[in-house]
């Protein structure tokens, strides 16, 4: 537990105190817990900790749910680590990943996104009728109420959307109902991330001029060319990055580390270690 001063945020805990800090950030609808194979092999290099994030119980379920404001609380936990640390982030993990490294470079020593690519590169990709036949849940999650047709059937479209988003990959019983229970004691706060997106209107041009700020922070993006969420990115958006690598990993979809945890996890290593 994390007494910060954008709140008090559990997480969980590996690796030696004194060892170099990793932060891994979860996404939608995650939580840490599916991640302990993935994050396992990094407790023998690093001091691993991963929060449930803003929304997501035992964590603040209280908003505001922009991404300056999440990425502040990693900012905070990274000076109560006292970084610079590293930076993984998984889904909504990966967007609050990019806007950390725009508003505290000097905090983040290397930074890994995976399954979301440059926010405004997404922003691009919604404009397509692939992506947008993708993206239907977040128009859903617009409207007064969907976060009782979410709970409906023991969160029955929660299970579709891992279903489509990592076709072929299934939870783990006992994984799958932990995180049932973490999202029911959520609910509807992760679905305020979405709403979040367009509300107010008027601080939108703020938030894209945010978003476009260059990433100075060496960087590798990750993708699953199986992805069912968000179709692996094809265009030239390096111009918006310092130092960034960009890799399609094979035979795997959205959630690409909880599904080859092994292969993952060592690729980031190898990019934790690399000199740039």
């Amino acid at each position: 537990m994390f007494a910060l001063p954008t709140g008090t945020f559990h997480a969980l805990v590996g690796g030696e105190p004194s060892a170099p800090p990793l932060v891994y950030l979860h996404g939608f609808p995650d939580h840490p817990p599916t991640a302990r194979a993935f994050l396992e092999p990094f407790t023998r290099t690093h001091r691993v900790v991963a929060p449930w994030l803003r929304g997501y119980a035992p964590s603040p379920l209280a908003g505001p749910f922009d991404l300056e404001t999440l990425a502040r609380d990693v900012i905070a936990l990274a000076d109560h680590l006292g970084g610079p640390i590293d930076l993984v982030g998984h889904d909504w993990g990966a967007a609050i990943t990019y806007i950390a490294c725009v508003l505290a470079p000097e905090r983040v020593r290397r930074a890994v996104t995976m399954a979301v690519p440059h926010l405004l590169t997404f922003a691009r990709a919604l404009a397509t009728p692939a992506q947008l036949r993708r993206s239907w849940y977040m128009g859903l999650f617009q409207l007064p109420g969907s976060d009782r047709l979410v709970r409906r059937q023991q969160l029955a479209l929660i299970e579709s959307l891992w279903r489509q988003w990592s076709p072929g990959f299934t939870l783990a019983p006992e994984l799958r109902a932990e995180l049932h229970a973490c999202l029911a004691a959520s609910l509807p706060a992760p679905l305020e991330y979405y709403r979040e997106l367009r509300r107010p209107l008027s601080k939108l041009p703020s938030r894209l001029r945010l978003a476009a700020r260059p990433i100075t922070t060496p960087l590798l993006q990750l993708h699953g060319a199986n992805d069912g969420c968000v179709l692996p990115p094809t265009s030239n958006d390096g111009h918006r990055f310092r130092h960034r690598v960009r890799e399609i990993v094979p035979d795997v979809g959205h959630f690409l580390q909880l599904e080859a945890p092994d292969v993952v996890a060592l690729r980031i290593a190898t990019w934790l270690g690399e000199n740039v």
